[in-house]
Parts: structure tokens; C-alpha cells; sequence
């Protein structure tokens, strides 16, 4: 189901059905308000929600305004930097390359005739590369939290890291394969935890914090690094 565009009093958010018997309140990675609720929506219960939560509502919208100050704007031009597993690299464009995009050497080559659709390389780099980092690591993950996906996913996520779906899906954005390894091991448990515990509950974090000790730091470096893996 999509989203429903909603606004109340001065607060403007999307609407999305819960499998959850709760409403919850989410600062989307571009800004945007998100309430998941149960249906049918009870909207007087919704806006009393959103009422009760004005003030971290406010909070988190500037407090995403001064993180987002920093959002990188890159140009596909020799000596761009562009991210990989948390380390930019420099661009170079070359001629007579046999693949439209390549790590190699230490730089980013991109091949002259592909630079129109440069993005679209990029994406299709990271995502490769991330589902093979994924293969490598999750295993791990999956034996030290005794929970194991369905399936997972690398794709376009819009606003958020990952996401676990009721039937078990795992999603992770193909974005994730700019984070440095530790990062990408919080969001991978991240969404492992989310398995067994759908809300980020007390329990949620225990989970959490049990598989991967010190997470707070990782999801710290996140918060405030997030609006730079941009392309």
C-alpha cells in the first residue's frame, strides 16, 4: 500500500498501514515525517499521537537540518571522490576500458562513453559489490543472533538502510556498500533484530547490543555521516 500525504496543524507526514497494533513516528533520511498506524486508521488516535510527540518531532526535523548542512553533491569529473566501504576514492575518466566502470588501482576509472549514465554504473557497481559482502558476512551475524532471513535484497530503499519485512525479507540499500564494514555490520544486525523484534523496543536493543557490543558507536557514525553517501 502507498503512502497518504497528511498534514496536521504544521506538521506534514506520510501515512503507512502497520503490521504492528501500535502507531509509531519516523524522521526519514530526507526529512520527511513517516507514521505507520494499524488499519483501519483511526485518525483522532494518529493526531493525538503525533500532538504527544510534537516536541521530538521538532527536535529531530533540526537536528536532521544541521546533519544534512554537510550533503555532498558530486560531479562525475576527473578527481571526484567517490565512496567505497568508507574511503573515497578518486575518479578518472579513460578511454578504451572494456567494462563502463571499474575500481582499479586505487581510483574509480570510468569509462568516457559512460559517463551520460554514470550513475547508473555506480549503482550497479555497489550493489554487486554489496551483495557480495553481504555473502561474506552475514553468516556470522546470523550465527551469533540464531535468526536467519528468508531471503535478502540489495535495492533501492528510498530514505532508510534496511528494512525487514513480516515474511522475513531482509532489504539493505545498495547505499551500504559506501559504509565502512563496521557500519554495514550494525545494519546488517540492525535488521537481523528486527526478525524476532519488529519495534525498536528495550528488548530490540538488548538483542543488539548482545550481538555487537558497542554498537552505539556505529550507529552514532551513522547518524551523523548518513547525507554523505550520496552520488
Amino acid at each position: 500500500m502507498s503512502a497518504q500525504q497528511y498534514s496536521y496543524k504544521d506538521i506534514d507526514y506520510s501515512l503507512k498501514k502497520s503490521d504492528r497494533k501500535t502507531t509509531s513516528i519516523y524522521i526519514e533520511r530526507d526529512g520527511s515525517v513517516s507514521v505507520l498506524a494499524p488499519k483501519p486508521f483511526d485518525m483522532p488516535r494518529i493526531e493525538g499521537v503525533i500532538e504527544k510527540k510534537r516536541s521530538w518531532i521538532y527536535r529531530s526535523l533540526a537536528e536532521w537540518e544541521d546533519l544534512n548542512r554537510t550533503r555532498v553533491h558530486r560531479e562525475y569529473v576527473n578527481g571526484e571522490s567517490f565512496l567505497y566501504l568508507g574511503r573515497n576514492y578518486r575518479l578518472q575518466i579513460v578511454s578504451g576500458q572494456s567494462a563502463p566502470l571499474l575500481l582499479k588501482n586505487g581510483q574509480f576509472l570510468l569509462e568516457q562513453s559512460a559517463v551520460e549514465d554514470a550513475p547508473k554504473h555506480f549503482r550497479a557497481f555497489y550493489k554487486q559489490k554489496l551483495l557480495n559482502r553481504i555473502v561474506e558476512r552475514l553468516p556470522d551475524h546470523v550465527a551469533r543472533i540464531g535468526l536467519n532471513p528468508k531471503a535478502y535484497k540489495v535495492q533501492e530503499l528510498k530514505n532508510r538502510w534496511g528494512s525487514c519485512t513480516s515474511a522475513g525479507v531482509i532489504n539493505i540499500h545498495w547505499k551500504c556498500a559506501m559504509l565502512p564494514l563496521p557500519v554495514l555490520d550494525y545494519v546488517l544486525v540492525h535488521e537481523l533484530a528486527h526478525l524476532q523484534y519488529p519495534t525498536h523496543s528495550a528488548a530490540f536493543w538488548r538483542l543488539v547490543e548482545r550481538v555487537m557490543p558497542g554498537y552505539e558507536e556505529q550507529k552514532v557514525w551513522l547518524r551523523f555521516n548518513g547525507a554523505g553517501m550520496t552520488l
